[in-house]
């Protein structure tokens, strides 16, 4: 899964995206193959009003609640802050009822709480990838975003 969220401003009119790969159960196949079998799927929204950093984190929710079943998941974003805050810094934001360490509330708290329930379901491991340069899927997932985005105005 890769995911990636834009925004036109920052608040401003936004978007999200995901693509999703589903593995062949007798290996890898080509990107043909799989796109052949129905095995790929490209999701994407937006809202006329909001953060870079809400899509992001919506990207992530709408790609994992896609899922029909429990599943191992390897989900790529170009984002730090989804990938740093689900696998670090949510915990403690828990411990402190959604305060940072110091005290101010969570941004995006909301969000954040609705991926937690979504990653409950499944077994991931998250992936950092550097966005812009050159990475195939991100660099898809990047212009759904946009012109979901785009789609905002």
């Amino acid at each position: 899964m890769f995911t990636d969220g834009a925004c036109r401003g920052n608040p401003g009119p936004g978007g999200w995206a995901v693509f999703i790969r589903l593995a062949c159960e007798s290996g890898p196949a080509s990107e043909s193959a799989a796109r052949a079998r129905g095995r790929e799927r490209e999701l994407s929204g937006g809202e006329p009003l909001t953060t870079n950093n809400r899509m992001e984190l919506k990207a992530a929710i709408e790609g994992l609640n896609a899922l029909n079943k429990p599943s191992r998941v390897k989900l790529t974003t170009d984002s730090n802050y989804v990938r740093e805050g689900i696998t670090r810094w949510i915990h403690g934001w828990q411990r402190n009822g959604w305060r940072t360490s110091d005290r101010k509330p969570v941004n995006n708290a909301d969000l954040w709480q609705q991926l937690l329930d979504a990653v409950a379901r499944h077994r991931i491991e998250w992936h950092w990838v550097k966005g812009h340069s050159g990475h195939p899927e991100n660099d898809l997932v990047d212009a759904l975003a946009c012109a979901a985005a785009d789609s905002q105005r």
